[in-house]
C-alpha cells in the first residue's frame, strides 16, 4: 500500500483552485464543488465564468482528466417565472419545462419537427437566464416509458441528487491501492447463452459487466448470475455497466437493488428506457403466469434513479482506477461495446456484449478499432454454424414464406424480441409491401413492439446512417399504413377470430411468455399457417424445442388450467435477421480488430459454439491466448511485475 493516496481529493481541489487563480484571472466566484455522478460540478456566482463555462470545463478536463460541469449559483439565476416567460419567447414549440433548483438546470421539451435554436442562441439565452438549459425533443411517437423515466428522474430531484453525490463519492474517492492486477470472474454466460455477468476486479475496484437473466433456467440458481459465490458483492461493488437492453444482459439489475445495492448503473441513453420497459414487463408476465418475480416495481424504480446514461465516445471515470467508453455494437438500439481502461495504461479490455459486424436496416455495423486493447471479451452465439446466405437472401426467403402462406389463406406468426428484431422486421415487411414482393395484408403488432418502436423513433442519433437520412426526408419510417397495433384484449380477440390472411408480430421472441403464445395456441392446429423465427432460440426454451421437432406442448389456460397444444402449422427459421454476428462475421471481426489483443475470452455461446470458434480464432490470432471459460471460472488478465 502506498504511503499516500495515488489519487487525492485535496489535490484535485487544489488543481481547480489553481486554475481559477492563475489560468483564469476573472474572479471565479466558486461557491461550492460537488460530485454529480462521474462529473465534478463547480457552482459559481460569477456571470462571466458561467457564460464561459464550456471553455472553462474543457480546460479543466485537460488539467485534471475528469469530467466537469460549471453550474450557476442561486444568486445569479433569474426567477423561474421570468425564466419560463423568456424561454417561451425565444424557443419555438415549447411543450414542457422542468426546473431543477438544486442543480440550476431547466429541461425544455420542444415539439417534434420544430427547428431548435442554434447552439449560440441557446448559450446566449442560458447566460441571460443564469440557468443551464437542457433541450429535449418530444418523441414523434407517444411513449409512456420515456415519460416514466423522466418522472422518476425529475420527479424527486433531492433523491436523484443524493444518489449522484453518493455515486460521485465512489468515483472520486482517494485511491489507496496501486493498480497491480486485473482479474475477471464469469458469473454467467460461460459456455451458455444468457445471464451475462462478468465481475472485473482490480486491487482497487469491483465492477460488474452486465447483469442478465437466463430465459431457459428452471431454478433460481440457473436463471440468475452466480451472485451466491461472491461474498459481500452488493456492499463492495463499485459499479454496474450494461451493454444493452435485453433481459439476458440487464434483467437482474433490480435484484441487486432489492438487496441493498445503491451504486451507479452505467448505460447508453436509449438503453435506460428500453431497460425500464422490459424489466416492468418481466414482472408483469411473471404475475400473469403465476410465477414469483425476483424483484418489485420499486426495485426497478431505484435502478432508474441510480442510472447514469452516457453517449457513445464519452470517456468516463467510474472508479479511481477504471474508465469506460461506449461504442456502437450494432446489435440493438443503444447497444454498446465497452472499452475499459484500467489504471494509467495498466490494462485495456474490450467487452463486446452482443454485437453485429454488418450493417442492418436499422443500425450501422459495430466498431472494431480502439485506442488500446490487451484483452478482448467477445460473444460467440453463432460461433458453431456458418450462415450460408446474406441479409438480402434472408429477406427474399422471408418474402417467399410469407407470400405462399398468404396465398394459401394462412396466418404468418413472427415471434420477436420487442427490441431490435421487431423494428428490423417491420422495415423489411414495409419494403416487401411497397416493392410488391408480398401481397398486402394487415400486420398486427402485439406486446411491447409498438412501445419499443416509439423509443427507437425518439433516439434517431443512435440509428444507422441510412435510416437517419430517411427519417430526415420522410419522418417516422417505422410505422406505416400496413401496421395495426393491438390496443386491447377485445381487439386481440377480433384478430384471433379473423378468417382472412394476416401477419402477426408479437412478443416474446423465444415463446417464453407474452401474447405470441395466445396466437400460437389459436393458430397451431391449422397447417396453412406458419411460425417464422427470426432471432436466436436459447437451449431449453419453447422456441428451441419446436425447432427440434417437438409438436405438442402444455400451456397455462384460463382459470389456471393446463392445456395441451398440438402443433400442425409449419415452423421455419430465417437466421439472417439476427442481431448477433454470424460465424463468418465473428471471424471477420477478429481479422479486422485493432489492435490485436493478447487475450481472447469467448463467452455467451453454447459449448460447441465457443470451442469451434476458439479453434478457428487460434489460426487468425496465433500469438493470442484464447479462453473458453465456464461459469465461476476466474482469469487473471494482468499482474504487475
Amino acid at each position: 500500500m502506498s504511503s499516500k493516496p495515488l489519487f487525492s481529493l485535496d489535490r484535485l481541489r487544489q488543481d481547480i483552485a489553481r486554475y481559477f487563480s492563475v489560468v483564469n484571472p476573472i474572479e471565479s466566484g466558486v461557491t461550492k464543488i460537488e460530485f454529480e455522478g462521474p462529473r465534478i460540478a463547480i457552482y459559481t456566482r460569477s456571470r462571466n465564468v458561467f457564460s464561459s463555462r464550456d471553455q472553462i470545463a474543457k480546460d479543466l478536463v485537460t488539467l485534471i482528466k475528469k469530467r466537469v460541469v460549471i453550474r450557476p449559483d442561486e444568486s445569479i439565476r433569474m426567477s423561474k417565472e421570468r425564466a419560463e416567460e423568456k424561454i417561451k419567447q425565444v424557443i419555438k414549440g415549447v411543450q414542457g419545462l422542468v426546473f431543477n433548483e438544486l442543480m440550476g438546470e431547466v429541461v425544455v421539451e420542444i415539439a417534434s419537427g420544430v427547428e431548435p435554436p442554434s447552439d449560440d442562441d441557446l448559450k446566449s439565452l442560458s447566460s441571460e437566464l443564469g440557468w443551464v438549459i437542457k433541450l429535449e425533443m418530444s418523441p414523434p411517437m407517444k411513449t409512456k416509458t420515456i415519460e416514466r423515466v423522466k418522472k422518476i428522474i425529475y420527479g424527486d430531484p433531492q433523491y436523484r441528487l443524493k444518489a449522484l453525490r453518493l455515486i460521485g463519492e465512489k468515483v472520486f474517492r482517494n485511491q489507496i491501492f496501486e493498480t497491480t492486477d486485473a482479474m475477471i470472474t464469469i458469473l454467467g454466460s460461460g459456455r451458455q447463452v444468457g445471464r451475462s455477468a462478468i465481475l472485473l476486479k482490480t486491487s482497487e475496484s469491483k465492477v460488474l459487466l452486465d447483469c442478465g437473466y437466463s430465459p431457459s433456467g428452471s431454478r433460481n440458481l440457473e436463471m440468475m448470475p452466480r451472485f451466491d459465490m461472491m461474498e459481500d458483492l452488493v456492499s463492495e461493488l463499485d459499479a454496474i455497466v450494461i451493454t444493452h437492453a435485453h433481459l439476458d444482459h440487464m434483467g437482474m439489475v433490480p435484484y441487486l437493488f432489492k438487496y441493498g445495492y445503491r451504486g451507479p448503473v452505467y448505460c447508453t441513453e436509449p438503453t435506460l428506457p428500453l431497460m425500464l420497459m422490459q424489466q416492468l414487463d418481466f414482472i408483469n408476465v411473471a404475475g400473469k403466469e403465476g410465477a414469483f418475480a425476483p424483484y418489485s416495481e420499486n426495485d426497478v424504480r431505484l435502478a432508474v434513479q441510480h442510472a447514469v446514461p452516457l453517449k457513445y465516445g464519452v470517456v468516463t471515470n467510474i472508479t479511481p482506477d477504471v474508465r469506460i467508453t461506449f461504442y456502437n455494437a450494432g446489435h440493438i438500439l443503444g447497444s454498446a461495446i465497452i472499452h475499459i481502461h484500467i489504471g494509467e495504461g495498466f490494462h485495456n479490455i474490450i467487452y463486446t456484449g452482443d454485437f453485429k459486424f454488418e450493417n442492418s436496416r436499422t443500425l450501422d455495423a459495430s466498431v472494431y478499432r480502439f485506442p488500446r486493447a490487451e484483452t478482448l471479451i467477445m460473444e460467440s452465439t453463432y460461433g458453431a454454424t456458418p450462415i450460408p446466405f446474406t441479409r438480402q437472401e434472408s429477406e427474399q426467403t422471408l418474402a417467399e414464406y410469407v407470400k405462399k402462406t398468404i396465398e394459401d389463406g394462412g396466418k404468418v406468426l413472427i415471434p420477436v424480441p420487442a427490441v431490435g428484431r421487431a423494428q428490423e422486421i417491420m422495415l423489411v415487411l414495409n419494403h416487401l409491401f411497397t416493392s410488391g414482393e408480398i401481397p398486402e395484408v394487415p400486420v398486427f403488432l402485439d406486446g411491447l413492439v409498438v412501445e419499443a418502436t416509439a423509443i427507437h423513433a425518439a433516439y434517431p442519433d443512435y440509428l444507422g446512417r441510412e435510416i437517419r437520412n430517411k427519417i430526415e426526408e420522410l419522418g417516422n419510417v417505422f410505422m406505416s399504413e400496413y401496421f395495426t397495433p393491438i390496443k386491447s384484449i377485445q381487439h386481440r380477440d377480433e384478430v384471433l377470430n379473423m378468417r382472412e390472411p394476416a401477419i402477426i408480430m408479437a412478443t416474446s421472441g423465444m415463446l417464453e411468455g407474452g401474447p405470441i403464445l395466445t396466437y400460437l395456441k389459436e393458430f397451431a392446429s391449422d397447417d396453412r399457417n406458419i411460425l417464422i423465427f427470426v432471432s436466436y432460440q436459447v437451449e431449453g426454451t419453447l422456441g428451441r424445442k419446436l425447432l427440434k421437432g417437438v409438436r405438442e406442448f402444455h400451456l397455462m389456460g384460463e382459470g389456471g388450467k393446463t392445456e395441451l397444444v398440438n402443433v400442425k402449422l409449419k415452423i421455419v427459421k430465417v437466421d439472417g435477421f439476427s442481431g448477433h454476428s454470424s460465424r463468418q462475421q465473428l471471424l471477420g471481426y477478429l481479422k479486422a480488430f485493432q489492435p490485436k489483443p493478447r487475450n481472447l475470452i469467448l463467452v455467451h455461446g453454447e459449448y460447441d459454439a465457443v470451442t469451434s470458434l476458439a479453434r478457428s480464432a487460434s489460426k487468425i490470432l496465433p500469438s493470442t491466448k484464447i479462453y473458453t471459460p465456464q461459469n465461476l471460472e476466474s482469469i487473471t488478465l494482468a499482474t504487475y511485475t
